[in-house]
Parts: C-alpha cells; sequence; structure tokens
C-alpha cells in the first residue's frame, strides 16, 4: 500500500475519532452545566423558602404574643335587670366585653344578652319552646360575636403590624433569628428540591459581620456561595443574609454524569489503539525499507568477497598460470584475508542476533582504557595519514581502568573509527581526536573527526539497527547498517552511555562514558 494511501486513511479515520470525542465531551459538558443550573436555581428557591418562613414565624410569634397582651387587657362588664309587667316577670342578664389599647383607646365593644321570662311560672312546654326562641336568640347573638370578634382581630392585627414594624427590628440579628430553626427550615426545603448533599451554614448582618456559623464549617468548596436577605422589608442596617456553600458540589454535578465517563473512555482507548495501529503500519514499513536496504548492502558487500575467493581459486585450478611460490603465497593471503571479512561480517549479523535474543555472554576482565585508545591510535594511524590527515590523541583520565568485554570493547572503539575513515571528506585531510578523562563516578572517552558530520534529522536514528545515512550512492560506503547499533547494544550492556554530537560539513564526535572501578 501507499504512504499516502496509508496517510488518507489515518487522517479520515482520526478527524472521525476526533470528532466524536469532541462530541461527547461537549455533551458532557452541556450536561453538566445544565445540572449546575437546576441546581443554583433549586438552592436559591430553598434559601427564598427559608428567609420567608423565618419572616412568617416571626410576624406569628409576635402577633401570638400581642394578641394575649391584648386579651389580658379586655375587660368585662355583667348587669342583671328585673323587669315586672301584667302578664310575665323579664329577668335581662347583659355581658360586655370591651378592649382597650395601652393609651385607654378603645378597639372594639360587644355585648351578650340573655332575657328570662319568669321561669317559675313557665309550663314545661313552654320552657322547651322558650329554649329553642333562646338557641335561635343565641345563634344570633353568636352572629354578633363573630363580626365585632372580626373588628376586634383587625384591630389587634393593625397594632400587631406596628410592633413588627417598628418594635421587632429593634432586636439585634441573633435575637430575632433561630440558627438551629434556620438549619432545619434549609434542610427541609434543599430535601423538597431533592438535594440531600451536606452544606455550611453562615449567618451575617448587611454589613458582613459574621453572627453565626454551623460548628463543622470548612471553606471547601466556598467559591460557589448561594446567599439569601432576611428581612428584606426591613431598613437596610437591620436586614442579614444568610450564606450556604456544599463542600461536595463537584462530587453532585460529577454523579449526574458519570454514566457518560465509559463511553468517553472507550473512544478514547479506540483512539490511541488507532494511532498505535498507524504508528507500527509506519514502523513496518520503515523496516521493510529498511531491511530490503540491508538485503541489498549485504549483498553487495558479500559479493566482494565472494569474487576475490572465486577468482583466487580459478587461477589455482587454471594449469595456464604459472604456479610460482610467489603466486601461490599471493593467492592464499588473498584466500586468507577475504574468508576472514566474509566471516567477519557473517559474524556481526550473528552477533546482532545473539543480542536481541539476550544469549550474548561477556568475559569481562579489566582493562586499561588508555591503553586502548593508544594501540587503537597506532592500528588507524596508516588509513588515516593516507587521507593527510592524523589522529591526536589527549590522554588525561587518571583512573583508567575498566571492566568490561576486552573483544567487545575493542570492536566498539574499531567500529567508532572506522566510520570517522568512512565518513570523511573527501575533499579534505581527515584528522581524529581521541581523549580520556575522568570524575569521581565515570570515565570518558571522546572520539572527534573532521568528517562530512551528520544532519540533525538523522542524529536521533544512527542508533538504529540497519539505519545507514544516506550519502546520495547507496554502494559508495560499505556497511550494513549494524555499526553502530552494535556500539549503543555494547556499551548499554557495560552500564555505559553514548551519545553523539554532530555538525553537518564539519565533523561528528561520539562521547562514551563508563562507570570507574573504585577498590
Amino acid at each position: 500500500m501507499k504512504k499516502s494511501t496509508i496517510w488518507t486513511i489515518a487522517i479520515v479515520m482520526g478527524l472521525s475519532f476526533l470528532g466524536l470525542l469532541f462530541l461527547q465531551l461537549s455533551y458532557i459538558e452541556d450536561m453538566a452545566k445544565m445540572k449546575k443550573e437546576q441546581f443554583d436555581e433549586s438552592v436559591n428557591r430553598s434559601l427564598y423558602q427559608a428567609s420567608r418562613n423565618l419572616e412568617l414565624n416571626e410576624t406569628l410569634r409576635y402577633l401570638e404574643k400581642d394578641v394575649n397582651e391584648t386579651e389580658r387587657r379586655a375587660f368585662r362588664q355583667d348587669s342583671v335587670m328585673s323587669r315586672s309587667g301584667k302578664l310575665n316577670d323579664v329577668i335581662q342578664h347583659s355581658h360586655q366585653y370591651s378592649v382597650t389599647g395601652k393609651d385607654g383607646t378603645v378597639y372594639s365593644s360587644f355585648q351578650l344578652k340573655t332575657i328570662t321570662t319568669k321561669p317559675s311560672t313557665i309550663p314545661k312546654a313552654m320552657i322547651l319552646r322558650s329554649d329553642k326562641n333562646s338557641i335561635s336568640a343565641a345563634s344570633k347573638s353568636l352572629q354578633e360575636i363573630v363580626r365585632n370578634r372580626y373588628v376586634y382581630q383587625k384591630a389587634l392585627l393593625d397594632e400587631v403590624v406596628y410592633n413588627i414594624l417598628y418594635t421587632a427590628s429593634d432586636k439585634p440579628l441573633n435575637e430575632r433569628v433561630n440558627f438551629k430553626l434556620l438549619d432545619q427550615d434549609i434542610r427541609a426545603e434543599l430535601l423538597n428540591n431533592g438535594i440531600s448533599i451536606p452544606y455550611h451554614l453562615t449567618v451575617a448582618t448587611s454589613d458582613g459581620r459574621e453572627v453565626y456559623r454551623c460548628p463543622d464549617y470548612t471553606e471547601e468548596g466556598d467559591e460557589h456561595t448561594y446567599s439569601q436577605v432576611l428581612f428584606r422589608n426591613d431598613p437596610s442596617p437591620k436586614m442579614g443574609v444568610v450564606s450556604i456553600h456544599f463542600p461536595d458540589i463537584n462530587g453532585y454535578i460529577f454523579s449526574s454524569i458519570r454514566f457518560m465517563i465509559p463511553s468517553v473512555v472507550f473512544t478514547f482507548v479506540l483512539l490511541v489503539t488507532f494511532v498505535f495501529t498507524i504508528v507500527v503500519i509506519f514502523r513496518q514499513k520503515r523496516y521493510t525499507e529498511i531491511k530490503n536496504d540491508f538485503i541489498n548492502n549485504m549483498t553487495h558487500e558479500l559479493k566482494t568477497p565472494i569474487a576475490s575467493i572465486s577468482l583466487a581459486a580459478q587461477m589455482l585450478n587454471d594449469e595456464s598460470v604459472t604456479k610460482s611460490p610467489t603466486m601461490m603465497k599471493h593467492l592464499g593471503g588473498v584466500i586468507n584475508d577475504e574468508s576472514k571479512r566474509l566471516r567477519f561480517l557473517v559474524e556481526k549479523v550473528l552477533q546482532m542476533s545473539m543480542f536481541d535474543r539476550k544469549k550474548a555472554v561477556f568475559k569481562k576482565k579489566e582493562i586499561d582504557l588508555n591503553e586502548l585508545v593508544e594501540n587503537t591510535a597506532n592500528s588507524f594511524a596508516l588509513r588515516v595519514e593516507h587521507t593527510g590527515g592524523k589522529i591526536f590523541t589527549d590522554i588525561e583520565a587518571i583512573d583508567s581502568t575498566i571492566y568490561v568485554d576486552e573483544m567487545h570493547f575493542q570492536n566498539v572503539v574499531f567500529n567508532l573509527m572506522d566510520n570517522a575513515v568512512k565518513y570523511r571528506n573527501p575533499d579534505k585531510p581527515l584528522d581524529i581526536y581521541m581523549k580520556t578523562w575522568n570524575d569521581d563516578e565515570r570515565l570518558y572517552l571522546s572520539i572527534r573527526d573532521t568528517g562530512i558530520g551528520i544532519k540533525k534529522d538523522n542524529l536521533k536514528k544512527v542508533f538504529d539497527k540497519f539505519y545507514r545515512v544516506h550519502t546520495g550512492n547507496q554502494h559508495d560506503v560499505k556497511g550494513f547498517g549494524l555499526g553502530l547499533a552494535y556500539v549503543k547494544k555494547i556499551v548499554d550492556l557495560h552500564k555505559g552511555e553514548i551519545h553523539v554530537e554532530s555538525e553537518y560539513g564539519k565533523g561528528t564526535r561520539f562521547i562514551i562514558s563508563l562507570p570507574v572501578i573504585k577498590n
């Protein structure tokens, strides 16, 4: 499949997943906002009703108190009057009730009269009929009482309203409010509106002076505070403010939308899985390209020693060629050298395969890094001088003993030096600078060259297996792309570190650090 096709599918699927995830998150946000608005409305409604109940309770309390006081000020006058006639003796009982204010003003007065016509002389049947007449008269008297009572109560109510307006508001807020009753009232109103989570309560005056705070008060969640004015019809200095906040408001809002969380999680998992799948596809495609490149390079690398060995064998078998001792020695040397080269190439591939399977076994021993650097410099001196350059060594390490596998670590240094020679600038001499130094914890080896350098885009990939920096011609530099991968693997297995610095066109520097051996 073409790379452009994979990218098109990846972009379409990625945008689809992102769009789905965005819609779900937007829906959750709208649900949370709607739930918060409902919560705010319910809390404000509950506080308003609780404050109204507080005012009504105060009004009823003052009304009851004032009515009781007024009734105590009422007085009763009773009188009995007899009147004789030719036919009947009439006895009239009169009960008069009057109510006066503190200043002596009579608010209401009503009178109840009972008339009896000489009961001792009335026959029993007449008494019964008289009782009926008395009941009728009493009913009319009761209607009169109710009417007068209404006038009486209205006068009382006028006085109570006056007292509430001008007397009740004179008391301080903490005497007018029963905080425990207010708390119970708020709790009941919240339950009526479907809110059962804990809250914290404070009551303050209109100027912000706090007069009550609930015992378990904490400031958690006080960024969402709900307030309601108490006694809002009183003068402004006499008003109060009740405030509540909910420590667990976020949990309450979240509990209403948590059923949407699994769908978002599954969508996110699918998105991550899709991205991972695309990354794997591109990685496998890159590995396929690298593998093909490796096969091409390996074929080209192996063809040279095989061709040399084959040519030498043909010359040995050709009877027309004179087999002088010098010729035989030369052909034997060619076969031997090319066989070693072929074996080295094969072993290089097998070593990397062995490291991948974690079956490599090291034979570690103590060696001197300074001595290793000097020996390597001497080995590569002719190759570097052939380019017109020179190897410079700067030995500064004092504690230069390292505990490594000598063969593998020597191969590490050889690979770095070999790369410096391979990737030299053909237009100018190659200089290589080898330096050692150490501190209290680590021992360092630096190999710097004046070659062609490495571009920044390639720096992070140079230690990848099979990766080769493109030089314009695929086969102009021999190798499989395994050298630096092998170097990185050996250094890591010796608990060391390696990093590379390079400036394209000016050269490259590799720095290896290893633990110092302590007695």
